[in-house]
């Protein structure tokens, strides 16, 4: 029988597939709190102590790609880790107020424009501004891998197993 905990805690793993997806919905938190919630719930028994441990560890990386795949993306491309710092903070302020679209476009220009001011290279600055904006593209696609992995993993483990 499917209790209450249950359900929350599948709520919760599918909040998490949508945060992948939506800025600022933290789809690794979420789906650490779906399982925190369930082992709790359930008396620490329903799962063995592995298999939550390993959901716990993808939803660990989850949360790391979601914070720092972007930044990483960045860096890779050549971007100065305060180039990468206003560009997050532009592209939050204009994901409020124009939507996902906004986000990468304030990524991408301030990327560029703030590369371009400190080196003056054009070339340069494109790569970063387009490593950083892929990154991200990257960074949602494998955030939605990993949570999807999860709420699966989590489904055959306590109704499968």
């Amino acid at each position: 029988m499917v209790d209450v905990i249950t359900v929350g805690a599948i709520a919760l793993l599918v909040g998490a597939i949508v945060g992948a997806v939506v800025p600022m919905v933290p789809s690794g938190l979420l789906s650490l709190a779906g399982l925190g919630l369930y082992w709790w719930g359930s008396g620490f028994a329903e799962l063995s102590v592995f298999t939550f441990a390993v959901l716990v560890f993808i939803a660990v990386i989850t949360a790391l790609v979601e914070f720092f795949g972007g930044s990483i993306a960045a860096r890779a491309g050549g971007a100065s880790w305060l180039t990468t710092a206003v560009a997050a903070i532009v592209g939050i302020l204009l994901m409020v107020v124009t939507g996902p679209l906004g986000l990468l476009v304030g990524l991408f220009g301030t990327v560029f424009v703030l590369e371009f001011v400190r080196n003056g290279e054009l070339e340069g600055s494109t790569r970063s501004a387009v490593y950083t904006t892929i990154g991200i593209l990257a960074s949602t696609a494998v955030q939605v891998l990993l949570t999807v992995s999860i709420l699966l993993g989590f489904l055959a483990a306590v109704f499968l197993l």
